[in-house]
């Protein structure tokens, strides 16, 4: 199918993918009395007296904003803000559509960390969470970093959290079918970008021991030059070997390769010198680190991509909604590790043992019971670690 031409022509008849839809009658005089003047200063004032109150007489606990400043959208980069108003769309219907959740973008027309972060500050409380999307590294540590210490509500990077969410899960399953331990294996992710920092942090919070952390320059160890401060915290943290050198090197021996970076840069050879029962989640898009086909002639076990025309598809879909659906059921202060474990422990837990194989670890970006699961688990495990407010 020609999906660019079907895309320019489907987005041009939408004008847009996100509407604005009201559950209160307009059809009487006393319609308008009850929505808008006079009756609508009673909530007003009720709301004046306590600030929380908002989450029961607005919609706010259930409209998300989806904040970018359009500087690492999909696979084309900086395109700007409004072009990047798309993607932001199509994130808004995505929330509505799996998790019931009310989204609306916000396009920032800033590169400055403190002007995207006073911009969304200022404009907090007409949310109940904030989705950040598309904000290039290392920018985007920093943005959300700021955001979390100042808002009372969930920030969430999703190009982050949500991609290690659902790598976590795939993980999981893919190691049962091995016969593997989270705490045992040896993984190299390859990528420290947002995605690749993120997934390493979720893995370390969810037991994993012995990471190693590659970029251009090789394996990430304590002092090796050109490293931002967020790739530095990294390596301080990671690769308890210490070891060193370009992947070809490191990934020798190693049972899990993840990689969050550029198309090509795993080859069959290097898959050949991982352990036996090799797991191998190829993540770029469109193009991933390694074809399936290929990662599997040359001995790895479970492969998985972001791609939806081969199995195993680590699609951020199966996180994210269920995700702020829990969050904003429990009115969450923020969305923690635990949560995201809980998360990703959800959506393995939808794959059963008898239907776990080598080409079916995750389920279907499509499964409607993905996000109800999710959102369960997060709300519990949200009031487990007492951020719950309700």
């Amino acid at each position: 199918m020609d999906y660019i031409q079907k895309a320019l022509e489907a987005h041009r008849k939408w004008r847009g993918k996100v509407r604005i839809e009201t559950p209160c009658p307009l059809n009487t005089a006393e319609d308008l009395s009850v929505a808008y003047t006079p009756g609508v200063a009673a909530p007003c004032l009720e709301i004046a007296k306590d600030v929380e109150q908002s989450y029961e007489y607005t919609g706010r606990g259930n409209l998300v904003a989806v904040v970018t400043d359009g500087t690492a959208v999909l696979g084309l980069g900086d395109i700007g803000p409004e072009a990047g108003m798309p993607v932001m769309e199509g994130k808004c219907a995505l929330f509505k559509a799996f998790a019931g959740v009310d989204a609306f973008p916000i396009c920032v027309r800033s590169k400055d960390v403190d002007e995207i972060v006073r911009t969304v500050e200022l404009i907090a409380g007409s949310f109940g969470g904030i989705n950040l999307e598309d904000i290039a590294a290392p920018r985007c540590f920093e943005v959300e970093r700021k955001l979390r210490e100042r808002l009372d509500i969930p920030v969430f990077h999703d190009d982050q959290h949500g991609t290690a969410v659902v790598a976590l899960a795939s993980m999981l399953n893919a190691l049962r079918v091995v016969g593997k331990r989270l705490d045992e294996v040896s993984v190299v992710v390859n990528g420290a970008g947002a995605a690749g920092t993120a997934c390493t942090r979720l893995l370390m919070a969810s037991g994993m021991k012995n990471v190693v952390v590659c970029d251009r320059a090789g394996a990430l160890v304590p002092g090796l030059p050109g490293m931002t401060e967020a790739q530095a915290a990294l390596a301080a943290a990671t690769n308890p070997e210490r070891k060193s050198g370009p992947l070809e090197q490191v990934i020798r021996g190693a049972d899990v390769f993840m990689g969050f970076s550029a198309p090509g840069c795993l080859t069959g050879d290097m898959v050949r010198t991982m352990a036996k029962d090799a797991l191998v989640f190829a993540c770029a898009n469109p193009t991933p680190e390694i074809f399936p086909e290929e990662a599997l002639a040359n001995g790895a076990r479970v492969v998985g991509t972001g791609r939806s025309d081969y199995p195993n598809q680590i699609n951020n879909v199966l996180a994210f909604p269920g995700i702020f659906r829990g969050a904003l059921d429990v009115r969450a202060k923020e969305i923690n590790d635990p949560m995201k474990v809980a998360a990703a422990r959800a959506i393995a837990g939808l794959i059963p043992e008898n239907a776990l194989s080598e080409t079916n670890i995750i389920p279907s970006a499509l499964n409607k019971a993905v996000a109800p699961a999710v959102a369960a688990a997060v709300a519990q495990a949200a009031r487990e670690t007492g951020v719950a407010r309700v």
